[in-house]
């Protein structure tokens, strides 16, 4: 399972569940997401193995659905 993380800046960070935050991410003030995530794409999958976290600019999802 995943945990989702919104930050104050419109920041989205997925970390597996029951890991830390990594310290890269900055001082910034996470919450976490109270919906239980299960899958998650390849890309983020990939992402978890290389680095730990998936993080991602909110804004930039919604320029790639348009």
């Amino acid at each position: 399972m995943f945990e989702v993380c919104l930050g104050d800046k419109h920041h989205m960070l997925v970390i597996k569940k029951g890991f830390p935050l990594p310290v890269i991410v900055g001082p910034r003030k996470w919450r976490k997401s109270k919906k239980k995530v299960i899958r998650v794409s390849a890309e983020i999958k990939s992402a978890l193995q290389r680095q730990g976290y998936y993080l991602r600019k909110l804004s930039e999802i919604s320029t790639r659905m348009d």
